[in-house]
């Protein structure tokens, strides 16, 4: 294959689309300004503030995701179809945290691949599978929270489907990433086609890069993995909780013809808003990536200019923001997990009735919701 369909080495973009190697893109156009160039990479304060941002997002996602599975786990009463599709979430966004955050980052700002081939293969592949079941497990999410708002009395999912349900979205993340596993290698290729200034500064190091067959083919992967893990998904998710905000409203006002209850109004409206919230978290978390990658791929040209990585880097900062929103949303803006959470790290029995969640958002709307939409189904028209 010739050296001009192998992606430069700038780090593979692995978020939504899940790549952006450059292929046929001549890399000596690039040398000049993607190598050696100190203007590029910005002042020693710019390093530091984005090494400080990324570290504290891993933290942030580390930890938060991590104490959402653990209460989960050790509180079996909590073992339901929501929970564990939010326990599963957050897997996915714990992976995402310990591998794309620290692995790109590094990899972006010294310009060249020092974790091996292996590493090189499972880097992208882990990090699309991880992007891919976080989108899927929000929509599983929203199926769920569907039926029970809107079909109280029809078909509700069971533990063994949400278990099915979670087996199929790694099995289809790791299908969809495969592409990455066999394509992704380490080279030493575009290097050599550098300046001979800049021989000796990357003699010896390698790059990881995308070698696919063809440019068609990349880019036809890289629209449709656009299409199935972000514009898809989010419309499908949208449609869901729109229906499930339309109905919640039209109960809130038949409550209020039937009696006064301010307490149930202020909570369906929290609830409401908590819906659209997420929705809103995700989408603009994730938009100016999935524009980035876009653009990239369809005009290469674009990533000759000296700030791609500084732009890469605060798009890709952005979208990893989602893996530190979702804790947030789904826990620790929920009274009752903080009290577990503080159980949990005293290591004190907590009995099941003082551990009723009342979660919030796309992943927990209260129980009580289902009741109450028994007793007033029969008024729906």
């Amino acid at each position: 294959m010739p050296d001009s369909a192998l992606s430069p080495p700038i780090p593979p973009i692995t978020a939504l689309n899940c790549s952006m190697g450059l292929s046929n893109c001549s890399f000596a156009n690039l040398s000049a300004i993607s190598y050696g160039d100190d203007e590029c990479y910005g002042s020693h304060s710019l390093f530091v503030i984005m090494a400080v941002a990324y570290s504290a997002v891993v933290l942030l996602g580390v930890v938060g995701n991590l104490a959402l599975i653990l209460v989960i786990a050790r509180q079996r009463e909590l073992h339901n179809v929501t929970n564990v599709l939010i326990a599963n979430l957050s897997v996915s966004d714990l992976l995402m945290s310990l591998v794309c955050l620290p692995f790109t980052f590094i990899y972006t700002f010294m310009d060249h691949w020092v974790f091996g081939a292996v590493m090189c293969k499972l880097n992208s592949l882990v990090q699309c599978c991880s992007v891919s079941v976080s989108i899927f497990s929000l929509v599983l999410i929203a199926i769920e929270r569907h039926q029970l708002i809107l079909h109280p009395r029809g078909w509700r999912p069971s533990l063994n489907h949400a278990c099915l349900g979670i087996s199929l979205t790694w099995a289809l993340a790791v299908l969809t990433a495969t592409p990455f596993l066999l394509f992704s290698r380490v080279t030493d290729a575009p290097l050599k086609q550098l300046p001979s200034v800049f021989q000796e500064q990357y003699r010896g190091k390698v790059v990881c890069v995308e070698e696919w067959p063809s440019r068609e083919i990349k880019l036809t992967y890289t629209t449709g993995m656009l299409v199935l893990q972000y514009i898809t998904p989010l419309t499908f998710i949208f449609i869901c909780y729109l229906k499930i905000y339309t109905r919640l409203q039209r109960r809130n006002n038949m409550m209020d013809r039937i009696r006064e209850n301010k307490y149930r109004s202020s909570e369906t409206k929290r609830i409401n808003i908590m819906l659209f919230s997420i929705v809103v978290a995700f989408a603009v978390c994730w938009l100016p990536l999935n524009v980035f990658n876009a653009v990239i791929d369809w005009n290469h040209e674009v990533a000759m200019h000296c700030t791609h990585n500084l732009l890469f880097s605060l798009c890709h900062l952005t979208a990893m923001c989602s893996v530190c929103i979702n804790p947030v949303f789904y826990g620790f803006l929920n009274r009752n997990f903080q009290r577990d959470l503080r159980a949990f790290r005293l290591c004190k029995t907590v009995s099941a009735q003082e551990n009723e969640y009342d979660m919030v958002a796309m992943s927990t709307i209260q129980t009580d919701v289902s009741k109450m939409s028994l007793q007033i189904s029969s008024l729906d028209l």
